[in-house]
């Protein structure tokens, strides 16, 4: 299945895409994707639902939201592509860099991204996100890491280089500017990625490809991210792990080309969909 939020900021609906392509309504099975309808074992009912041809069809076009209402927390995960490492001049790291974004940070993946006030560096980063469903506290091992995803997204991880890398302390003022956390324009259920490190990554600025990369080329797995995490936090349904991305921002170009108002970036991977956000000033 397909999850998306549909309607104006604030008042988006819950809306699933079958098989077919169609859109439907899934307001009969749930106010919105939130924490409480994946803890509440929401996908198989929506699932069951959707197999008995009880979801109205959804025939009009609206903006399309988050695919999740207000992650509880997004979790990022920093250098975890060798290239990516390499462009920054960086060493590979021997365990999963971690740092939090600010979940008001989430919008729709066709919303205008805004240029904050003071910024000259500001970057993109196409990964893909992991959607949690149940709660995750201390796994045994990788390998039981599976059960606990709900899908998986597109995401783009804006950061403003300068208020990342020059203006002291952790990442988070360089990452958790508004808007900087383009999210969508799915929620993929797990189902439907046969191998989430076998996926295509592609970003474009103004039309010109900036980053083509592939999760096989992650330093650390998606199984073993949430695996980790969960030694050090609990993940709880709806929270959102962006892992990654591959090389190509623009801080590693030479020399390095970053984001200004008036530009456009698309994001896509394989089976996930794709993003267009339109840069504004702040």
């Amino acid at each position: 299945m397909k999850l998306l939020r549909i309607g104006a900021p604030g008042a988006e609906l819950p809306a699933v895409v079958g098989e077919s392509g169609q859109m439907y309504d899934a307001s009969s099975v749930t106010s919105d994707y939130n924490g409480r309808f994946f803890a509440e074992n929401g996908l198989p009912l929506l699932r069951q639902a959707l197999s008995e041809h009880r979801l109205p069809v959804i025939h009009s076009e609206l903006r399309i939201g988050t695919p999740v209402a207000k992650p509880g927390k997004i979790v990022c995960i920093g250098l975890n592509y060798v290239d990516h490492a390499t462009e920054a001049g960086l060493e590979a790291p021997k365990e999963p860099v971690v740092f939090l974004k600010a979940p008001e940070t989430a919008v729709g993946a066709r919303d205008t991204v805004l240029v904050p006030r003071g910024s000259s560096r500001s970057d993109y980063e196409v990964e893909l996100a992991v959607v949690i469903a149940t709660r995750v506290r201390y796994l045994d091992a990788p390998g039981s890491a599976g059960d606990h995803i709900a899908g998986y997204c597109v995401t783009n991880d804006m950061s403003e280089r300068e208020f990342q890398n020059d203006r002291g302390g952790q990442w988070t003022k360089g990452k958790s500017c508004e808007t900087f956390n383009p999210l969508g324009p799915y929620l993929v259920t797990r189902d439907e990625i046969a191998d989430p490190q076998d996926l295509r990554l592609r970003l474009w600025v103004n039309g010109e490809l900036r980053q083509d990369g592939n999760t096989a080329d992650m330093i650390f797995p998606v199984d073993h991210l949430i695996w980790y995490l969960s030694q050090f936090m609990t993940l709880e349904p709806g929270d959102v792990i962006n892992t990654g991305t591959p090389a190509g921002v623009g801080m590693g170009m030479k020399p390095p080309r970053y984001l200004t108002a008036g530009d456009v970036i698309e994001t896509e991977i394989t089976g996930l969909g794709r993003h267009k956000s339109v840069l504004e000033q702040a």
